[in-house]
Formats: C-alpha cells, structure tokens, sequence
C-alpha cells in the first residue's frame, strides 16, 4: 500500500511543469513562438504565414533587390494609330449605294491588294437631275451622229474640200464622243472605291444596298507590321530629352522607338509619335486600342527596380510589396514608385538592399487573411 502511494506521487510529480528560477530561462524565441500548423494566415501584425507546401502550390517566386541608378521615366497615355505611310481610309467621293466589287465586299481582317476595287458606289442622283442628264446625253449623241456624217461627206470630196475643213470636222466628231461617253458616265457609271495600300482591312462600314454620304469612311486598311503609338504629354519636354519607350503587352515589354512631337497642342496636350523597332505591332494590339506609354529620359533616378506584378495594394489602398523575412514569413512593406520600363517600376522608398521581393505570386499573398 505504501509503495502504490509512493508512485502515484512521483507520477503527479512529474506531470507539473518545472519552474525556472528567477534570472534563469530554459527556452528561446524558437520555442516561443507559436504552433501555426500547415495553414497559410496572416498574424496580428499583418505579416503572412505560408507554409512551403502552399509556397510551392502557389507559384511563390522571390529575388533579392540593390539599389540602381536608372534613366527616369514618366508615364504616359496614348492610343494605337495608323502609320500615314502603311496604311489608309476608303472614303466615297459622292452620295449613293454600295455595290459589291469583282471579289465581293472584303470582310474585317482580310487581306487586299494596293489598287484593289473593294466595292462600287452607284451615284444616288434626283430623278430630275437624272433626266436632265438623259436628255442631254440624247442630244449629244444626235449631234455625234451629224458629225460622223458629215466628216464622210467631206472625205469624199477630199479632192475639192480644203484639208482643214476635215480637220476640224474630226476634232468636233472626237470631242462628241468624248461627250457622250462622259455622260453616259454620269447617267449610269458607279464610283469605284479603290484599297489605297496594301494590308487587311481594319474596319468595314459598309453592306450592300447601304447609302453612303459624301465623304463617309467606308474601308479602313492597315498594315499590321506599320502601326504606331500616339501618346500625350502634359509636361513640357526639352529637345532630345526623350530617349526611347515601352509598352507593357500582358507580361511582354515592347519596346518604341521615338519618331517626335508635334508642334502644336491639342487639347492642352504636346502629341508624342512611337513606332516599333519590330515588327508586328498590330498584331499585338488592335487599333486604337488606348494604352499606357513609359517614356525613358535623359535624366536619371536612384532606387530597386523590381517587376510591375510584385507591387500590390493594401486594403488602406497603399502601394506595398511582400518580402520575405524567414522561410515561411512574409512581410508588408508600404513603398512609393514611378514608372520604369513596361514591364517593371522604380521603388524609390521602403526597401533595402539585399530585401528578398515576391516577384511572382505576390497578389495571392495579398488576399490571405
């Protein structure tokens, strides 16, 4: 009975956690810290917790940033235009209905030729004017008629005729005829709408039986190796301070060449022309697509480049980036940028060299709570 008592006691005994003494502690800030399991949170302090498992899962990628000086650049936004050299609008030169051409009317994104009838326009003309003109080509042919008879007499009394007599009896029966075929042209001649370069067609605003104005843009044609970015400055730049551009095309960065400004502004704004330096452009982007151009100047700025995905927003709407701070931890850090490049921006403030960045899957880190 006294030996069952005795363990019993040792049993409880050992079952108490051992106090330290005063001044003395057994553990470390490992053991401190608390049991998060598997599960991706985000802690009290904002920092999130993320397994490797889920790291993998999620596509977590990091690179280590360093302070560089870089040419400063400004964004700013333009459309896609047409080059006026590779490409060009179909316009009807007068009121009336559309006809097909030989090949039928082009449908949007098919190639045509330079020169290439695209459709007819058949004059829409009153029915008085019509049958003025009807009357007029009448006379005109009664008159070619007496003038051809005429001209045969004089040739058979060639002999006791003078030779300018015929002369002038052959340029009157020419120019009749010439008459007569330019209003039989009027009457019931159409106006062909002709493809004026080269390359597909953009846009087609026309279908048969469709009237037209005067004017009216029926066929837009472009060439998809030639077109160009049209951007507005509202900043006064210097001569030769532009150095090149970029356009970001989903994770691609185009890269512009400066082609120069304009002269004049429109709507408070300096007109600036890029081109590509490839080709293929149009493939890219359709026209007049708006976008979002990153000027590269002369003048340069310090501060760690890092790739346009890994800057995030906070729920206070603050530009931050996730770096990482341990294997599994990850740490907010508010920063302010400018644009770079198309592909990446400039942090100016809130980083530190040799800080690991989330350059892929920085957005998914973002929404664990």
């Amino acid at each position: 009975m006294k030996r069952e008592l005795l363990i019993g006691c040792l049993t409880a005994a050992l079952a108490l956690p051992l106090a330290a003494h005063e001044g003395h502690d057994h553990g470390d800030e490992k053991a401190a810290l608390p049991n998060l399991g598997n599960t991706p949170q985000r802690l009290a302090d904002g920092v999130v917790f993320l397994p490797k498992a889920a790291q993998r899962q999620l596509g977590v990628r990091t690179a280590p940033v360093a302070a560089a000086d870089v040419a400063r650049a400004i964004e700013l936004p333009g459309q896609v235009v047409i080059d006026p050299q590779r490409g060009g609008r179909v316009q009807a030169m007068l009121a009336g209905r559309i006809e097909a051409g030989p090949q039928g009317l082009p449908a949007v994104g098919s190639r045509v030729r330079k020169g290439e009838v695209l459709a007819w326009v058949v004059p829409a003309a009153g029915q008085l004017e019509r049958a003025d003109l009807a009357a007029q080509l009448a006379e005109t042919q009664a008159a070619r008629q007496l003038a051809e008879k005429r001209l045969a007499r004089l040739r058979e009394l060639a002999d006791t005729v003078p030779g300018k007599e015929i002369e002038a009896a052959e340029s009157e029966l020419a120019g009749l005829k010439e008459r007569v075929a330019a209003l039989g042209h009027g009457v019931s001649g159409r106006d062909a709408l002709v493809a004026p370069v080269a390359g597909v067609v953009a846009a087609a605003n026309a279908v048969v039986g469709q009237v037209v104005d005067a004017r009216e843009v029926v066929f837009e044609i472009v060439d998809p190796d030639g077109l160009q970015v049209e951007a507005l400055a509202y900043e006064a730049l210097a001569p030769g301070e532009v150095l090149a551009a970029a356009l970001a095309v989903g994770e691609r960065s185009v890269e512009l060449a400066f082609l120069g400004a304009a002269r004049r502004l429109r709507e408070q704004a300096l007109p600036l022309r890029f081109g590509q330096r490839g080709d293929g452009l149009g493939l890219l982007l359709p026209l007049g697509q708006p976008v979002k151009i990153q000027v590269q100047l002369k003048s340069t700025a310090k501060g760690w480049p890092v790739p346009q995905r890994a800057l995030v927003r906070s729920a206070a709407n603050v530009a931050m980036v996730w770096v990482k701070t341990s294997p599994e931890r990850f740490t907010p850090k508010p920063v302010r940028s400018q644009p770079l490049d198309g592909g990446r921006v400039l942090v100016t403030d809130g980083l530190a060299d040799g800080d690991r960045v989330v350059v892929d899957g920085a957005t998914l880190i973002n929404q664990i709570r």
